[in-house]
């Protein structure tokens, strides 16, 4: 087993429990007959979470090029893998509890969603410049564009309460996320 190998087993279990937990969540929704009303922008971020974990993992594969591995970068691609994990987790809660539906639990998290989707993005932002400087360069500037319409988009969603803005907000990211596919990690490399 090659060195990247043995690095990215921890941080594909990482990523992997994250799916599960998904997953999970969404069979839960389909087995309960009783369930709590669904709210259309909360199951909009399951499934934009599932793809950027699937992505995640197929973007990763770029840093099997990376010539010299150090323990703080191991722990910064570990802490990466476990911020998607925690973005999944709070998006899929266990219980609602004193919640009246997916929309109330949504709205009252909504500061450590996008509190800890702020931080995954400016992880993105460090792990691409780790990649190499072609590589953040090779980007282009859409990407750049990207991380900042992100950021302010995620800063006024912590503190904003209004659906239709939330709604805006996962339709833009779905479309970011896709665009950002499609443009520069259709193929590795």
């Amino acid at each position: 087993m090659d060195f990247f190998n043995y690095v990215m087993v921890l941080a594909s279990v990482i990523i992997g429990l994250a799916v599960t937990h998904l997953l999970q969540g969404v069979a839960k929704l389909i087995q309960d007959p009783d369930r709590p009303r669904l709210y259309w922008v909360h199951c909009t971020w399951i499934g934009l979470m599932f793809l950027n974990a699937l992505f995640w993992w197929w973007w990763q594969f770029s840093l099997s090029r990376r010539p010299g591995w150090t323990f703080e970068f191991y722990l910064f691609v570990i802490s990466f893998a476990v911020l998607l994990y925690l973005i999944c987790a709070v998006l899929v809660p266990s219980t609602l509890r004193n919640y009246a539906d997916y929309r109330a639990y949504y709205f009252s998290r909504r500061r450590w969603l996008f509190g800890l989707l702020l931080a995954f993005s400016l992880f993105d932002l460090l792990d691409s410049a780790f990649k190499g400087w072609s590589h953040l360069v090779g980007l282009g500037w859409l990407y750049f564009v990207s991380v900042l319409v992100r950021s302010v988009l995620m800063i006024v969603a912590m503190q904003s309460r209004s659906a239709r803005f939330h709604g805006f907000v996962v339709l833009a990211f779905l479309a970011d996320l896709g665009i950002l596919i499609f443009r520069n990690f259709h193929m590795l490399h």
